[in-house]
């Protein structure tokens, strides 16, 4: 299992930019330099964790969300209870997934379409700043026993 601490990833509304060239009739969509950024800085961490390829096959992704804890959160705590957290800003778990898929891919795995299984969650703010831990893992191909197949045949 591969497990990567990333820095929080930014929303899809500006992972993308478009732009209508001059003379053109329809927009243009490419990456922003913010993005461009994130997935160097990706890269830089994967490449730190001993990635030196991408990973072959079908895989498994856990990404845990911990958005910026803010300064009164001891007050909103003691306010609100367990559910302070609930009022801090956070981009929702599928821009997330989104924009973190997409700059792992091609460093990580080699396309999202290898992903089999996926699992997003939004964790309380700490003391340990924005970020999303992203694990990885390679999934066994199913082994199909031919006494199976002879059955339904």
């Amino acid at each position: 299992m591969i497990i990567l601490v990333l820095p929080y990833p930014c929303s899809s509304n500006r992972y993308w930019q478009s732009f209508v060239p001059p003379g053109a009739r329809r927009a243009l969509v490419h990456l922003s330099n913010e993005a461009k950024q994130f997935k160097r800085d990706v890269a830089k961490i994967a490449n730190a964790a001993g990635i030196a390829a991408p990973l072959e096959g079908r895989i498994a992704v856990h990404m845990r969300l911990f958005p910026h804890r803010p300064l009164d959160w001891k007050k909103r705590q003691s306010k609100l209870g367990a559910w302070w957290d609930d009022t801090v800003q956070c981009i929702d778990l599928g821009n997330c997934e989104k924009v973190t898929s997409d700059a792992l891919q091609g460093i990580v795995y080699a396309d999202d379409k290898r992903i089999r299984r996926l699992m997003l969650e939004r964790m309380e703010p700490d003391e340990h700043g924005a970020r999303v831990i992203v694990a990885i893992e390679q999934l066994a191909l199913p082994v199909v026993q031919a006494s199976l197949i002879e059955e339904v045949a």
